[in-house]
């Protein structure tokens, strides 16, 4: 077990050195390793485990240290951090082996001291009793319970009250659930879910779709026979939900003008029998790739996928009875799947209402007489969602709200799903 510890602790290193994506960061390096299937869950429970309670490890850090203006270098922090984790949130670990395993790490470091310093400090953790710093504001210790940042609590609180804040606080804590959608053009939803049941996956249907299935202890689902066979792919209900309020009809032309990774395009295609076109556009080949071999996967021959830069117009694009328009966001809403996100500087995020009006405007000119036109987001933020779409009815006209309804910001306690954002917008005929 202290190999898989280690292990860790050098991932999260060289998260910390470079601007790795997490999930793609830790996938590469297990596929690499020879670590059994335990060995792995357990990397990966303290991998993202660490990364999603690194702002509460880091202030426990901060109150512990007896001197806390010394500067820890990258890899003694993460000692501590997994240290701390492994007491605080993981009940299967014995306190000793937490703190021994940490202690045996640090000795390989340069500083000698290093050592008794991890010992010390993660030993006096447990002398108060694993307890969390404390904070005199609610927001405070609202971050610290949930490990978010001051800024975005705050901004949760403000846009949506208490409850919904809450909503969002829990669920970006904890693995995120394998949701998948049935391609029935394939064969029937009972066949497939008996492929899985043969390879040992257990499921559970949803209410919401027919087609929508809640995987457990899946591991890998892309080794199944099922996923090989195109009889499935992987997509949260949020984004299913998003296809649903494009409401696509077969024969019709659609396009998905920010496809990639293209699990959109799969599940509008399917909603149309595969019978029309849909035209999926990213602005970077090798993500145009992953929409063509999943389309090939799933045997969607309807769909085309191209590159194409979605802030500009396109003349050489046919007029649709459909288009998505699932803009770049800051993906608040999906924490849970990336915790990097929630430490990025705010400040990043600012720009991007301009962007996703931008590609929203250019996106209308697409649309046909009568045609709808559906703007989503992966986030949970006025500026970004709600505000985009009241700038863009004031400034088109030709343009109305499709419904009472037509806005929908959806929270992770309504259907179990990821922070999401839709909107259907219905050119005038």
């Amino acid at each position: 077990m202290g190999n898989t510890r280690r292990f860790t602790v050098k991932l999260l290193t060289r998260l910390d050195e470079n601007s790795s994506y997490s999930n793609i960061l830790l996938d590469e390096a297990l596929a690499r390793s020879d670590f059994d299937k335990r060995d792995k869950k357990f990397i990966s429970a303290l991998f993202y485990g660490v990364l999603e309670r690194r702002l509460t490890l880091d202030a426990m850090i901060a109150e512990l240290s007896k001197n806390p203006k010394n500067k820890l270098n990258n890899t003694l922090r993460n000692i501590l951090r997994s240290g701390l984790y492994q007491l605080k949130y993981m009940d299967s670990v014995p306190d000793n082996a937490a703190v021994d395993e940490s202690v045996e790490m640090a000795k390989k470091l340069r500083n000698p001291a290093s050592a008794g310093f991890v010992n010390g400090l993660l030993r006096e953790f447990i002398r108060r009793d694993k307890a969390l710093p404390k904070s005199d504001t609610e927001i405070g210790r609202l971050s610290l319970e949930y490990s978010c940042p001051e800024w975005l609590v705050g901004k949760w609180l403000a846009e949506y009250g208490k409850e919904k804040c809450l909503s969002l606080l829990e669920s970006s804590i904890g693995r995120a659930p394998a949701t998948v959608r049935i391609n029935h053009l394939i064969g029937s939803v009972e066949e497939t879910l008996d492929m899985l049941a043969a390879e040992g996956v257990t499921f559970e249907r949803s209410s919401i779709s027919d087609y929508t299935v809640h995987l457990a202890n899946a591991g890998a689902v892309e080794k199944t026979k099922a996923y090989r066979e195109g009889r499935f792919h992987v997509q949260d209900i949020a984004s299913q939900l998003c296809c649903k309020a494009l409401d696509p009809q077969a024969g019709d032309t659609v396009l998905d003008l920010c496809a990639a990774p293209g699990g959109k395009t799969f599940t509008i295609a399917e909603m149309m029998g595969n019978e029309g076109r849909v035209l999926a556009f990213d602005l970077h080949p090798n993500r145009v790739k992953l929409i063509k071999s999943g389309a090939d996967r799933l045997g969607l021959s309807c769909v085309t996928a191209e590159v194409n830069n979605a802030k500009v117009f396109n003349d050489k694009l046919p007029p649709a009875d459909r288009v998505l328009v699932d803009a770049p966001c800051s993906g608040l809403g999906v924490i849970r799947r990336k915790p990097e996100i929630k430490y990025k500087d705010p400040a990043d995020f600012e720009r991007l209402p301009a962007v996703q009006y931008e590609i929203l405007d250019t996106a209308s000119k697409y649309v046909k007489a009568g045609g709808l036109m559906v703007y989503s987001t992966c986030t949970v933020s006025r500026a970004e969602n709600d505000d985009v779409v009241k700038k863009f009815l004031a400034a088109h006209e030709d343009f109305e709200p499709d419904g009472e309804d037509f806005m929908q910001t959806i929270t992770p306690e309504m259907y179990g799903s990821d922070g999401f954002f839709t909107a259907r917008l219905r050119r005038r005929g």
